[in-house]
C-alpha cells in the first residue's frame, strides 16, 4: 500500500488524493501527517509538502497553498507548458519529479474553482466558456485530470516499480434528453391547434399539417418517437449504458415537455425502463427551485414506480454548490449536467464519474458528477458543423477518452434522431458513434 505524507491532512487534501489514487489509478493508498509512521512504512511512499522529506530514493512533489486553504479567493493557478502540455501550479527549486502541483491543479478543475468566482454568465445564467482557463488556452478538450494523475503514476512506477494499479477499460455511456416525446401525439386540442397554425402561416409548411393528420390518424408513426430504434442500436451495451433523461416540468418558454398526464406518454417510459435507466430531466427553472425540482421528481417516480436516482438539467442550467446541494437532499445520487452548450470538451477536465467536492462547506459530496464530453445540438446549432465533420470531432473526442481508459459520455436527442427539421443526416451520425466506439 502507498504511504504519502503531507504536512497537514485538509478535506480538500483528502479529497484529491482520494479521487486520484482510488477513483483513477486505483490503486490502495493511506495519508498521514505523522512523520514517524512515515519514516517507518515498509512499502511505496509518496511526500507532498513545501519541503523535501529528506529520505533518499522517496519521490517528492512539491506542494503550492491552494489544497491547505479553506477560503474561496481569486487564487491565480498560473498556466504553463510542462513538454508541451498543459499545467497549473508551477513549482520552482527543490522539486525533482513535476514542474507543478499536480494535486492543486486537479482539485482546481475538479472543483470547479473558478466558477465560484464572479464570471459573465450568457443569456441564461451559464458561465461564458470564454471565461475559463481551459478555453482561454485551448486545453477544453483534452482530459487533462486523467492525464495528470497518470503522471503521478509514472513518477510511483519510477520509484515503485510494483506498485498494483487495477486496470481501467474505456467505457461509453450514451445518454438521451426527451424534451419531447412526441412530435404530434399526446399535445391535447390546444397545442395541437396552435401546431397546425403555425405549420401554415408561419412556417408555410402544409405538408407538416398532412403528415400531422396521419400520425393522429394511426396512419403514420410520430416522427419523434425514435426509441425502439435507439434501444435496438444499443442492443450490445449494458442497460446502466445507456440512460433516458425525461423532461416533466410544467409548459413554459423554454420547456415544451410532452404532458406526463398522458396514458400513452406513461406506458412509452415504463417500455423505455425495461431496457434502460431513466432519471429526470430537470426543468430550465428547477435548478434555483427545490420544490420545482422535488415534484417533477415526483411525477416521474410514481409513473414508473422507482426512485430517481438521476438528474441532467435543462438547458445545461444550474448553479454551484446550491444546485448540487438540492439535489442531494432529493436523493439524486448521480448529476450528468457538466458539460457545455457551446462547444464539445471536459468542462472539469476529466472523463471519470467522480465524487463533488462543495468549497462553501468544505467538504464531498455524496453526489457523483458524470461529465459528458458531448451533445448532439452543439455540433449543429452552435458549430454550425456538417454531420460529416461532426463525426470526425465525435471521433477524435472518443480517442481522447480512449487514451486515458475513462468514460466517453455524450448527450444525444429523440426528436435529433428523426431525421426533420433541419436534422437530415445526423441519424448516420449516431450510427457512426455507435459503431466507431465498438472498435
Amino acid at each position: 500500500m502507498l504511504l504519502i505524507f503531507v504536512p497537514k491532512i485538509t478535506n480538500r487534501l483528502g479529497y484529491t488524493t482520494n479521487v486520484v489514487m482510488q477513483g483513477i489509478l486505483r490503486t490502495e493508498f493511506a495519508i498521514t501527517a505523522d512523520w514517524d509512521t512515515f519514516q517507518h512504512h515498509e512499502g511505496p511512499k509518496l511526500a507532498y509538502g513545501p519541503k523535501p522529506c529528506g529520505m533518499a530514493g522517496i519521490p517528492y512533489f512539491k506542494s503550492c497553498k491552494f489544497l491547505f486553504r479553506t477560503k474561496i479567493d481569486n487564487y491565480d493557478p498560473q498556466y504553463f507548458t510542462n513538454n508541451g502540455f498543459p499545467a497549473l501550479f508551477p513549482v520552482e527549486g527543490d522539486s525533482p519529479d513535476l514542474p507543478f502541483d499536480p494535486f492543486a491543479a486537479i482539485f482546481y478543475m475538479l472543483s470547479r474553482y473558478e466558477e465560484y468566482l464572479p464570471h459573465k454568465q450568457d443569456e441564461h445564467g451559464r458561465i461564458l466558456m470564454s471565461e475559463l482557463i481551459a478555453y482561454k488556452h485551448n486545453f477544453l478538450r483534452i482530459p487533462v485530470v486523467e492525464h495528470w494523475a497518470l503522471m503521478i503514476k509514472e513518477v510511483l512506477l519510477r520509484y515503485f516499480p510494483n506498485i498494483p494499479f487495477r486496470p481501467r477499460t474505456f467505457r461509453f455511456d450514451q445518454t438521451i434528453d426527451i424534451d419531447a416525446a412526441y412530435c404530434y401525439l399526446s399535445k391535447g386540442l390546444v397545442r395541437s391547434s396552435i401546431g397546425i397554425f403555425r405549420d401554415i402561416v408561419v412556417r408555410h409548411r402544409p405538408q407538416d399539417v398532412k403528415l400531422r393528420m396521419k400520425v393522429l390518424q394511426g396512419k403514420e408513426a410520430d416522427p419523434f418517437d425514435t426509441f425502439d430504434y435507439i434501444i435496438s442500436k444499443s442492443k450490445d451495451f449494458d442497460r446502466d449504458q445507456l440512460q433516458f433523461f425525461v423532461l416533466m416540468g410544467d409548459y413554459d418558454l423554454y420547456d415544451k415537455p410532452t404532458p406526463f398526464y398522458y396514458n400513452r406518454f406513461q406506458e412509452l417510459l415504463k417500455h423505455i425502463g425495461d431496457y434502460a435507466k431513466l432519471g429526470i430531466h430537470g426543468s430550465y427553472h428547477s435548478g434555483d427551485n427545490a420544490e420545482m425540482m422535488e415534484n417533477e421528481i415526483r411525477r416521474l417516480s410514481n409513473i414508473i414506480h422507482r426512485p430517481i436516482h438521476r438528474n441532467r438539467f435543462h438547458f445545461l442550467r444550474f448553479s454551484l454548490p446550491e444546485s448540487y446541494q438540492m439535489l442531494a437532499e432529493l436523493g439524486i445520487i448521480h448529476d450528468y449536467t457538466m458539460g457545455f452548450a457551446q462547444a464539445p470538451g471536459f468542462r472539469n477536465g476529466s472523463c471519470t464519474p467522480l465524487p463533488f467536492f462543495d468549497l462553501k462547506s468544505n467538504q464531498e459530496m455524496d453526489l457523483i458528477v458524470h461529465p459528458f464530453v458531448t451533445m448532439d445540438t452543439t455540433f449543429r446549432n452552435h458549430l454550425n458543423l456538417s454531420p460529416s465533420k461532426a463525426l470526425e470531432l465525435y471521433c477524435s473526442l472518443i480517442d481522447e477518452v480512449k487514451s486515458v481508459n475513462g468514460t466517453f459520455s455524450c448527450i444525444f436527442h429523440n426528436q435529433n434522431l428523426s431525421e426533420t427539421y433541419g436534422w437530415g443526416g445526423w441519424r448516420n451520425v449516431y450510427d457512426q458513434v455507435i459503431d466507431y466506439v465498438k472498435k
